[in-house]
């Protein structure tokens, strides 16, 4: 499968890790030794800088409205139903800027697109996305239309997967994937130390890519395998659930461990599967989790601290965008001209890792 178009977004307003600390501070500290534990892991994060579609543009932290300081224990935050009216109010049109850049970089134009398939699992209405992108990007209102919701950071691999048998059987086919997730909708209010880390990594954005089979066209990227394996003994290692006051993320401190037990054996036998070895990869695009995952991806694959560099970029300079983020390593590679073959992957609730065999 072919991807001719590629293109990331985020929202205007953004905010430094160290404002992010003072900002957060009112909903989950109660003391200052909190305080400080607060900052010292907002710093370990890997996270520079963060973009929310609840911070306005501008330079001072006061700029978020939408968390008030926490008024006692029984204090949660907005509910779940405010937080997905700003969701309602924000997705369609961030993943409509993202997808009006690739297709104009696919010089493809909208009609044209006989599939669209949106992903996101940070929010749900309906009619959703999918739908309001149809008249926003002018698609045909015969567009196929398949959403991959609630997946978590892997979800982009799905949505790829979806879309490559399409192509395969349709050389006529032509895949419009759009991802968005607002994870900063999902702030979680008071001292929970798993919560703590996912308010730490999370941030807002959207990706687009267009997808057609094997036809001629010149591609940004050809995707030429994908791969999934469930992690033995891990379905409580990652969850995502809808709570009363936002959806709640759990990270197991098991997490790294699963990684270096499992995740090298699986890869292999994958790729021996392509007719390839592990060798072979010169190029790994690695959804960051996190700092602990990355380093625990490294140690599983052998690779040296310094392979991992886009990973870690995009980390810093965007936080966790969930589903989003896996698009943005890939146009950091796609600009810094890095060779190929090459492996991309990422883990979600399960725990899952996902993959695929990629070059350009």
């Amino acid at each position: 499968m072919k991807v001719v178009g590629l293109a990331t977004v985020v929202p205007e307003g953004s905010i430094s890790q160290a404002e992010a600390v003072g900002v957060s501070a009112p909903m989950v500290c109660d003391t200052e030794r909190r305080e400080k534990l607060l900052a010292g892991l907002f710093r370990r994060s890997g996270v520079e800088r963060r973009h929310s579609v609840i911070l306005e543009p501008g330079t001072s932290a006061d700029r978020q409205q939408f968390y008030p300081p926490r008024r006692g224990d029984r204090d949660h935050g907005p509910s779940t139903a405010m937080r997905m009216q700003r969701y309602e109010a924000h997705a369609a049109k961030l993943a409509a800027a993202a997808a009006r850049q690739a297709l104009a970089r696919a010089a493809i134009d909208a009609p044209q697109i006989s599939h669209l398939i949106t992903v996101s699992c940070t929010g749900f209405f309906a009619p959703g996305v999918d739908v309001r992108l149809i008249p926003k990007l002018g698609l045909s209102p015969q567009v196929r239309r398949t959403h991959v919701g609630f997946m978590g950071c892997h979800g982009m691999f799905n949505a790829l997967a979806v879309a490559s048998p399409i192509v395969a059987s349709d050389p006529t086919a032509r895949v419009l994937v759009v991802a968005v997730e607002l994870c900063s909708l999902h702030f979680h209010y008071g001292w929970d130390g798993q919560k703590l880390v996912a308010n730490a990594l999370f941030a807002d954005g959207a990706a687009a890519m267009v997808c057609r089979g094997d036809d001629g066209a010149a591609p940004l990227l050809e995707i030429m395998a994908h791969g999934s394996r469930l992690l033995p003994d891990s379905e409580q290692a990652m969850s995502w659930r809808i709570g009363d006051h936002g959806f709640e993320m759990t990270l197991d401190p098991s997490v790294p461990k699963l990684i270096r037990g499992h995740v090298g054996l699986w890869l292999q036998e994958w790729l021996g599967a392509q007719g390839m070895d592990m060798a072979d990869v010169v190029t790994w695009a690695v959804h960051p989790g996190g700092p602990r995952v990355l380093s625990a991806f490294e140690d599983a694959v052998g690779l040296e601290r310094g392979e991992l560099a886009a990973s870690r970029s995009v980390l810093a300079h965007y936080g966790n965008m969930s589903s989003v983020t896996i698009a943005f390593i890939l146009e950091t590679l796609l600009r810094e001209s890095a060779p190929t073959p090459a492996v991309a992957v990422g883990f979600g609730p399960g725990m899952v890792a996902e993959t695929f065999l990629f070059r350009w």
